[in-house]
């Protein structure tokens, strides 16, 4: 009783961002916190840490893409002691080690402070691991502590920054900030007409390199670039078409004859959330490979092959297709397994949504007002969907690493997924309040 007493008194002392006073903050105020927390996100990408030297970490990209962070820079954690704590915490609570009561506004409160406390530990922790493992190495002369010191600081703003976003802006900042680092290196990749830092005759940019590839009659590179960017814009609209799937159950007004509405679960019902962690899991493992010499063998299975850049060349073999395949397992079968865990932790599950129903007035046309039978029906639907759906994110993310689309499969369907679901959240809440312009363009009226 004691320790929980004391666990109670730390999260009632953490330091956090005030919410606003007001039920439902105007378009314009969102908006504007938005971005401004973004223009500090990628400013911040730009500060370089003071000392330091060399910067194994600059080689995983697909890690910063994944972790929404610039490698070198003062946020060169990005999200993942964020991400990692959510990991560790949904785990725990999902075996039944640590238990939360997420039905009460107290077991509620108690799990984001414990995951708010497990993510400073966890900025702590990865930062050390960074520099003393030699991911971020300081030059001669600079103690490794400054390093650490920096980094912790870039953590905790990460962590600060999402909690405004979350409270004062649009979604929440972990999704915003994958999507701006992911928007902008599909802009970069695909565009850039500058040179080559590794072949200064070619341009950086895969449509500039295209056609550069083109006049000098290489029309194997001119294939390859080609493909990369086919891969992008093909999984750009499968996730775009796929994100609009949907079961709408019929529901009516019990007091109300006649008055129903449609309750809709989408076929990615547990969202982008299964991804995510995945991907943050694959990214830590892939750390721990560079660090620890004995586990070299983790990059053979994390690290997706470019199977199509493979096939163009002619340079694909069974070794290739085994590894395409274990990669192909590891996506789909850990979004199941974190699909399962997220509709029991985050109120998702068919009596969370049942009894959110009945608080609503809402009941099935043609049953009596009860919860347990409200329950039976979302229960033939929602876990198919949480199964399917996590097959299909996993599926889709794994299959985009593997023909070479620019900014990661797994970047491409976070980025459509949470810009969609900002759509959504914006043309749903705001219509009235926002200009006449910006509302036309967003909703089209």
């Amino acid at each position: 009783m004691e320790e929980v007493s004391l666990l109670d008194k730390i999260i009632d002392n953490m330091p956090e961002v005030q919410a606003p006073k007001q039920k439902k903050l105007g378009f314009k105020t969102k908006l504007k916190w938005t971005l401004m927390i973004l223009t500090i996100f990628f400013v911040l990408g730009l500060i370089p840490l003071f000392g330091l030297g060399a910067n194994a970490l600059g080689q995983f990209e697909f890690l910063s893409i994944v972790l929404g962070a610039s490698f070198g820079s003062i946020i060169s954690l990005g999200i993942g002691p964020i991400v990692t704590a959510s990991i560790v915490l949904q785990l725990l609570n999902g075996s039944g080690l640590i238990k939360f009561d997420l039905s009460s506004d107290e077991g509620r409160r108690r799990f984001q402070g414990v995951q708010k406390l497990m993510s400073v530990g966890f900025i702590i922790l990865e930062a050390f691991i960074y520099v003393r493992m030699g991911g971020l190495s300081p030059i001669a002369g600079i103690p490794m502590w400054i390093l650490i010191i920096q980094l912790f600081l870039g953590g905790l703003l990460i962590m600060f920054m999402d909690e405004v976003i979350s409270k004062w802006g649009f979604g929440s900042g972990i999704s915003l900030f994958i999507a701006a680092g992911v928007s902008q290196t599909i802009f970069i990749r695909i565009f850039n007409p500058l040179a080559s830092p590794n072949n200064p005759g070619v341009a950086a940019g895969a449509l500039p390199q295209l056609f550069q590839q083109l006049a000098s009659g290489n029309p194997v590179g001119a294939a390859i670039q080609f493909s990369f960017i086919t891969s992008t814009i093909i999984v750009f609209l499968i996730v775009v078409f796929t994100q609009a799937m949907k079961v709408e159950l019929p529901l009516s007004f019990g007091r109300i004859r006649g008055q129903g509405v449609k309750w809709p679960l989408n076929f990615f019902y547990t969202s982008n959330i299964p991804v995510i962690l995945v991907a943050a899991l694959l990214a830590n493992l892939q750390l721990l490979s560079n660090f620890f010499p004995s586990m070299t063998f983790l990059q053979d299975f994390t690290r997706a092959p470019n199977l199509l850049k493979q096939l163009i060349t002619g340079s694909l073999s069974v070794a290739n297709i085994w590894h395409a395949l274990i990669y192909l397992l590891l996506f789909v079968g850990g979004s199941i397994i974190f699909g399962i865990f997220w509709v029991q932790t985050a109120g998702l599950d068919a009596k969370s949504q049942a009894q959110k129903i009945r608080e609503s007035g809402l009941q099935i046309p043609g049953f009596r007002k009860d919860q347990r039978v409200l329950e039976r029906m979302l229960e033939r639907y929602i876990w198919p969907l949480t199964i399917m759906g996590s097959i299909a994110v996993g599926l889709l993310a794994a299959l985009a690493d593997l023909t070479g689309a620019f900014g990661s499969g797994t970047g491409i369907l976070l980025t459509v997924m949470i810009i969609y679901q900002l759509y959504q959240e914006i043309a749903q809440q705001h219509m009235m309040d926002m200009n006449p312009a910006m509302r036309k363009f967003i909703v089209g009226k």
